[in-house]
């Protein structure tokens, strides 16, 4: 059996765990190191370090503070890595641990953290949903099942100091366009709530102030939220630091892609069985910046699909040139409408594009001014015929139901 670096007690504090860390920083000391070619499993925290529970109150996604995640396992260093190699990772496996056989889905307020469509859902929400080996269910949205794809939301390497500074000053001069924003455009260094493994006394308080918040993904990898990253997946990441440090964590049983509700995936703890190898010099050699994906060969099987598009004109009728998001978004919006007509409250809707295995493609950016995005709703995962007939829509969920909701403290 292969060597479990790094664990978690679930009843515990990550705080008090010095194997996980919340910012990135290139000072933040190794908890393993392993050599090219070895095998081992790494135990992770989910995203929030245990803050949500599994109950019917949103309260709890209302009321936590964002600026302490993403906890990550690690960081684990690799003997020969050097700044300009690739760190080869493969997915070997990945699970939830069997004492804790459910998720959660949220939408957070728009007061904290927002989301893609939190003019729309403004308020904190909550879904939880129940393992039954590769299916799951909820009973905040009843007549839906589907198989999870079990990945990994974030996984990276640590920056360099240069590449830290990069970061932390095109990200403040964003802000500064809009600072008073509201959700912000970027979440800023924040020292009173980072967690930094082993690092202790004044190099412990320099890092805290300047460490990058894990948030979204960047050059390194980072939140990257790729649903197909799974059991045999490969990742490339470029090195910057000596040794690479490698962490990961924000495990998700399933999700859809964009992970539209930001809460949203399926998020929950487990575990992961990874294998790394190098490439030296594999940066100049292929001309890489940012991090190469080779899918999972393994996904849930669905053939048949409605497919949602939406074009870069927004909900006001505004026209946008070649937006790519807006377009997304006007796709979500009409799928949340379609599925609605069934007995669906549109919050259900929402979270169900967001944890289900739903497909978005980018259909057109060249036929100016529209861009065209499309997702893909599997009709299968419904317990019911979603697909349009002359008849009109039969509501399948009776009303009744429907997902916590925190209203504004």
């Amino acid at each position: 059996m292969p060597d479990t670096l790094i664990k978690v007690d679930l009843s515990q504090s990550p705080y008090e765990n010095d194997t996980i860390h919340n910012r990135w920083h290139p000072d933040i000391p190794m908890v393993a190191t392993v050599r090219p070619g070895q095998d081992f499993i790494i135990e992770c925290y989910d995203w929030t370090g245990g803050f949500i529970k599994n109950n019917d109150s949103a309260a709890d996604v209302r009321d936590i503070d964002l600026s302490i995640v993403h906890f990550l396992s690690g960081p684990v260093g690799v003997e020969g890595a050097e700044p300009g190699d690739l760190l080869v990772v493969d997915f070997l496996d990945i699970g939830a641990f069997p004492s804790n056989a459910w998720g959660f889905n949220g939408f957070f307020s728009k007061q904290n953290g927002g989301g893609f469509l939190t003019d729309q859902f403004p308020q904190a929400q909550k879904s939880i949903w129940d393992f039954h080996g590769l299916f799951t269910t909820s009973r905040h949205v009843p007549g839906v099942r589907f198989a999870g794809l079990i990945h990994p939301g974030l996984i990276g390497c640590l920056p360099s100091h240069s590449l830290l500074e990069t970061w932390n000053a095109r990200e403040t001069a964003l802000i500064g366009t809009n600072p008073t924003r509201v959700p912000p455009l970027a979440n800023p260094p924040f020292a009173p709530t980072a967690h930094l493994g082993r690092l202790r006394g004044e190099a412990r308080d320099a890092a805290a102030a300047t460490g990058a918040r894990t948030v979204p993904p960047r050059e390194h990898g980072g939140n990257c939220d790729i649903k197909d990253l799974s059991r045999g997946a490969r990742v490339y990441f470029p090195v910057y630091v000596p040794g690479a440090g490698l962490s990961v964590g924000d495990l998700h049983f399933s999700q859809g892609d964009g992970e539209i509700t930001f809460c949203g995936a399926i998020e929950m703890p487990g575990w992961i069985h990874l294998k790394v190898e190098l490439i030296k010099d594999g940066m100049a050699k292929y001309g890489i910046r940012n991090p190469i994906f080779r899918p999972s060969p393994i996904k849930p099987e669905y053939r048949d699909y409605l497919i949602f598009e939406g074009i870069s004109v927004d909900e006001s009728g505004a026209q946008h040139y070649l937006d790519v998001t807006v377009a997304y978004r006007q796709a979500c919006l009409n799928a949340i409408e379609y599925i609605s007509k069934f007995g669906y409250t549109r919050a259900q809707a929402y979270a169900i594009l967001g944890v289900a295995p739903v497909q978005g493609h980018v259909s057109g950016v060249v036929d100016i001014p529209n861009a065209c995005a499309t997702l893909w709703l599997p009709t299968e995962i419904f317990d019911f015929d979603i697909r349009p007939g002359a008849a009109g829509p039969i509501a399948g969920v009776q009303p009744g139901t429907d997902i916590p909701i925190a209203p504004d403290a």
